[in-house]
């Protein structure tokens, strides 16, 4: 009897560490390729800027892989990496299933300009010259099992935040690639952080007194200082016209100030409490 109930205890338990691993695997995420509208593709060409808008495409898919993997909320499958992936697996011997994502995200580039602007001081004898960029996208994330459109967010950057007064400078030398590079960065973390808004919202894992801890840490956008209200979720909402969900409804029910960031959670100050408890999602306040 005292075997059969050690054996019993076993299965048990090995069903119940089945159950936890299989309830914590991440959500597989495919990323397509970063892709730039025809009109924007044509308009670069005319104004001579297509080598610059090719140059940030690619920089943004390699930048946007590292930002969506840092979140540490998915397993991520890169479209622009299929051939050596593949070509990998045929090595190997080893299949690779492109199929079966949770979700597709799809980048596009519509909205692009580069120019320079100079300045000339004739009385020193002197010209400067500033590059801006203004970069648009467009992301759009589908649920990849039913093929519906789950989010479609548009982005707007450009680099006034990142602008250098350099004295004859020019469009090819390391100023032009480091900013390039620095608006790839942003552009693909933005881009992250909405994605993982949208599939993992935000939420209290801890409360202990008056500190409250996030499950965003490092990567994920999240900064000391900033303000994150904390919501109650209600009862779910239908839109009576097409019967689909819209989502709980949420009510505010304080307001939270971050203190410090972990690589995988961040904790903050209670300024406002109305009943924040574990569990209510947070979101960061404009």
């Amino acid at each position: 009897m005292k075997k059969r109930t050690i054996i019993y205890t076993i299965l048990v338990s090995a069903l119940l560490l089945g159950a936890t691993t299989a309830q914590a695997q991440r959500k597989q995420l495919a990323v397509g390729k970063v892709k730039t509208s025809t009109s924007i593709t044509a308009d670069a060409s005319a104004k001579g800027s297509a080598n610059s808008l090719m140059r940030v495409a690619e920089a943004i898919d390699g930048q946007l892989i590292d930002a969506l993997n840092g979140t540490r909320k998915f397993e991520i499958i890169a479209r622009s990496d299929l051939d050596a992936l593949l070509e990998e697996g045929a090595f190997t011997g080893a299949g690779l299933q492109v199929g079966g994502s949770d979700y597709l995200l799809v980048p596009v580039i519509d909205d692009y300009q580069d120019l320079i602007e100079r300045a000339t001081f004739e009385g020193i004898g002197a010209t400067a010259e500033k590059r801006k960029i203004r970069l648009g996208m467009v992301a759009r994330i589908y649920d990849s099992t039913s093929g519906k459109l789950i989010e479609s967010a548009n982005f707007q950057l450009d680099n006034k935040n990142m602008e250098k007064l350099l004295s004859n400078s020019s469009r090819n030398g390391s100023f032009s690639d480091e900013l390039l590079r620095k608006i790839a960065e942003e552009m693909g973390g933005k881009i992250a952080n909405r994605v993982v808004d949208v599939i993992y919202p935000a939420r209290v894992i801890a409360l202990t007194g008056p500190q409250v801890t996030i499950n965003r840490g490092d990567g994920t956008g999240i900064r000391v200082g900033q303000a994150w209200a904390v919501y109650a979720l209600g009862e779910e909402m239908i839109d009576p016209d097409t019967g689909e969900s819209l989502g709980q409804s949420e009510v505010k029910v304080g307001t939270v100030r971050i203190d410090r960031v972990s690589p995988k959670f961040s904790t903050g100050t209670i300024s406002e409490n109305y009943g924040i408890a574990k569990g209510f999602v947070v979101r960061q306040l404009n």
